[in-house]
């Protein structure tokens, strides 16, 4: 039995826990007073699909609300006698593999009716202790080891209490063990000498000498650098999209004249591949025969579905909105389109995740040199103590833990603006964009259709008819035109008339009697094979925007023109991109050349910098071309078709709500879905860079006046330890500046 906390909305605020078992399942709230059936909304499915052991249901509710689609997931996949889950809210479908030894098939269609109805009212509470412990790395206890050693080095140094020196030595030889192994790697596998070589010594010789508050203080200082440069660096293990389990577990084949289930694995080429309406096509091949509305937004960007019928070339990971195909596979797996997309990206150089920036290198130049100075301070005076000074005052140790601090406060305050940065090597890199590539569809524009105007060409009929007239016949359909044309209605406030018969056609068009009259919804193709007169269609076909054409009665009555429409912020940030920033602009698309021009010269991207009918190994092509040519580039996708792109980027942008692998393969997500997130980066990444740039003098200017003192006349190392670690704890705070000033941005509103 699975057990899943559940929490109802308020009112009333109370805790339900759903139980499964034995094809059941009860509401029992935090009191032990079970919640009946009855209480629930009716939330309207149907069954579309049955076989033993697979249930397939049509749920119009997941692509209206998000939140429900998550919840039912949630449920199905906790519950004990469900095997596997597809839930699909483009196309409204859910699809549950179920355990059919345990239970008959008509108890467990009543127990899916039950879990389709809960996941409306009930909203999933994670489990605390559904943690795994292998999640729990265990992290080196350094700082804790290092203010061990300076405390019992005040005791016993300042304080003047009896402590054995061997009880300080302890904690810092077990502190300075990350160091020793980093400057070991640094001798044997980079061939170098590196900052923690010098922090080794001086540490080293301070140790040896008995002044244990020095090292002591080094060492916490230095763990406290290292912490906050591995929290900016980007994790060097994402995770991969596994192209078949996106495509599901199971396919349909027709072998030997019979229908089979198989596991998608087992698919072989020369196979007759069955899809039905709502799956995604798991395949590349052609259509040996029927016909079907294919979605193809993932792959190729086109926002509009495209009919295909037999002969034509259909490819993995689009999905069948209306219709049913029978597949050749030619392709499978990752030689798929789909498939070499995803190699494309995983193929992409991998940058490394410690930040790589003009400080860090500075400091490690100036490793030598130190060494070298403290080497010859040392045969000049014969004195250790000078000696340790100056390798004490070395640059590396403030840029080391300064750096990473101005990252970090860049980083946390582009998250609490919305915007998450994945790593510090991106912020550097987004700070020297000059070139960004956007992707059109979903990018620049929403990404789904809408209904651009309402013409009337017969002077009888107004264009409000003519609205009633497409919205009454289209309601129901889920072609995404017809769902534009039924919302934007719904916004005019037009009512929906009832249909009471009617005819659709795949990919032409819709025939039904509305109020008495007969009409007609579609392509001016349907129009004309209907017996409709379109002369006066003339000159209303040579519009960048799609349309689709009303008449009743014999008589064409207008016309409703549609269009992916731009994003409300793209052309005001295209604009400052350009003209503000001086970036050079290119648009990236799938979409045919004209709508690709139209929307180009729309946005005030130049025809040279616009590329149409772009499949994703071109994006990338054009990608790398541009990064050769030296320019630093920024892509910014959504979609599957993105990825390749996305992934040779010098920075890759997309958005909360893109595809998972796009979010995946990101440097920079706008968790707010807005361009103006793009703008704010950039400007933060460059406020990062400047304020760097701030802090390596802040390290650079007392650390060098110190060196000299320390050479000529001589210093305490403690003395130079406070010079050294002073300046860091400046240049750190003056590196805290964004953060400091979210927190003024957020205190301002309480003020008034």
């Amino acid at each position: 039995m699975a057990k899943v906390a559940l929490e109802l909305p308020s009112p009333p605020k109370s805790q339900f826990t759903v139980l499964e078992g034995n094809g059941k399942v009860s509401l029992i709230d935090t009191n032990g007073h079970s919640q009946s059936q009855e209480q629930l909304p009716n939330v309207t499915y149907s069954l579309v699909h049955i076989t033993p052991g697979r249930l397939r249901f049509r749920v119009p509710r997941l692509r209206r609300d998000a939140d429900y689609a998550k919840r039912l997931e949630v449920l199905l996949t906790a519950d004990a006698l469900v095997k596997n889950v597809r839930v699909k809210p483009a196309a409204m479908s859910v699809a549950v593999t179920y355990k059919s030894d345990k239970v008959s098939d008509a108890k467990m269609r009543s127990h899916l009716h039950d879990l389709i109805q809960a996941a409306s009212v009930v909203v999933v509470l994670k489990n605390s202790t559904s943690i795994s412990e292998t999640e729990k790395e265990p992290s080196w206890p350094g700082l804790q080891l290092s203010a061990v050693a300076t405390t019992l080095a005040v005791l016993g140094g300042p304080l003047g209490l009896p402590i054995p020196p061997l009880i300080v030595v302890l904690p810092i030889a077990i502190a300075t063990l990350p160091v020793v192994q980093r400057a070991w790697e640094g001798i044997t596998v980079k061939r170098k000498l590196n900052i923690d070589f010098l922090d080794l010594m001086a540490i080293a010789i301070t140790t040896f000498q008995g002044q244990f508050l020095t090292p002591s203080l080094m060492l916490g200082l230095i763990e406290v650098g290292e912490n906050i440069r591995d929290r900016t660096a980007r994790s060097s293990a994402q995770q991969t999209l596994d192209l078949l389990s996106s495509l599901g577990q199971f396919v349909w084949v027709e072998r030997n004249g019979e229908k089979v289930q198989i596991p998608i694995q087992d698919v072989q080429r020369g196979d007759t591949v069955i899809v039905y309406p709502g799956e995604q096509v798991p395949v590349d091949g052609s259509i040996l025969r029927g016909k079907a509305l294919l979605d193809e937004q993932k792959l190729t960007g086109e926002s509009m579905p495209v009919l295909k019928k037999k002969g034509q070339p259909v490819f993995a990971s689009t999905l069948v909105r209306e219709g049913r195909i029978y597949i050749l596979a030619e392709w499978i797996g990752n030689d798929t389109r789909a498939g070499q997309s995803i190699k494309l990206m995983q193929e992409a150089p991998v940058h490394d995740t410690r930040m790589e920036n003009y400080a860090t290198k500075f400091a490690q130049k100036a490793v030598v040199p130190t060494l070298l100075l403290g080497g010859a301070v040392f045969a000049a005076t014969r004195n250790p103590s000078r000696a340790a000074s100056v390798l004490t005052l070395d640059f590396a140790t403030g840029i080391r833990v300064s750096v990473p601090t101005t990252v970090l406060a860049a980083l946390t305050y582009a998250a609490r603006r919305g915007i998450l940065i994945r790593s510090g090597r991106a912020l550097e890199q987004l700070a020297e964009v000059d070139t960004i590539v956007f992707d059109k569809t979903g990018t620049l524009t929403k990404g789904e259709v809408d209904v651009v105007s309402v013409e009337s060409l017969n002077p009888a009929t107004s264009r409000l008819r003519v609205l009633e007239l497409a919205a009454a016949a289209e309601q129901r359909l889920t072609h995404p035109v017809a769902e534009a044309i039924v919302r934007y209605a719904q916004a005019e406030q037009v009512a929906i008339l009832p249909r009471s018969k009617w005819d659709y056609q795949l990919g032409l068009g819709v025939q039904a009697l509305i109020d008495g009259e007969t009409v007609y919804v579609g392509s001016d193709r349907f129009l004309r094979t209907s017996g409709i007169d379109t002369e006066a269609l003339n000159g209303h076909q040579k519009s960048p925007n799609s349309a689709i054409y009303v008449a009743s009665n014999g008589q064409l009555q207008g016309i409703i023109k549609y269009s992916d429409l731009l994003r409300p912020e793209s052309r005001e940030v295209i604009t400052a991109l350009s003209t503000v920033e001086g970036v050079e602009i290119h648009m990236l698309t799938g979409d045919n050349k004209r709508t690709a021009t139209a929307v180009a010269a729309e946005l005030g991207i130049l025809p040279t910098h616009t590329h149409a009918e772009a499949f994703p190994e071109q994006k990338a092509t054009v990608v790398r071309q541009l990064h050769e040519q030296g320019k630093t580039v920024a892509f910014v996708g959504d979609g599957i078709n993105d990825s390749p792109a996305l992934a040779y980027a010098d920075v890759s942008v997309s958005f909360a709500n893109g595809s998972e692998i796009a979010r995946e393969t990101a440097d920079l997500v706008l968790m707010q879905n807005d361009l103006h997130g793009l703008l704010e980066a950039i400007a933060i990444a460059r406020q990062a860079k400047q304020l760097i740039r701030q802090n390596t003098g802040l390290v650079a200017v007392p650390n060098l006046a110190a060196l000299a003192i320390a050479v000529l006349f001589g210093l305490n190392p403690l003395a130079a330890t406070v010079v050294n670690n002073g300046s860091t704890v400046v240049a750190g705070v003056n590196g805290l500046r964004p953060i400091l000033k979210s927190r003024q941005h957020k205190a301002l509103p309480s003020a008034r």
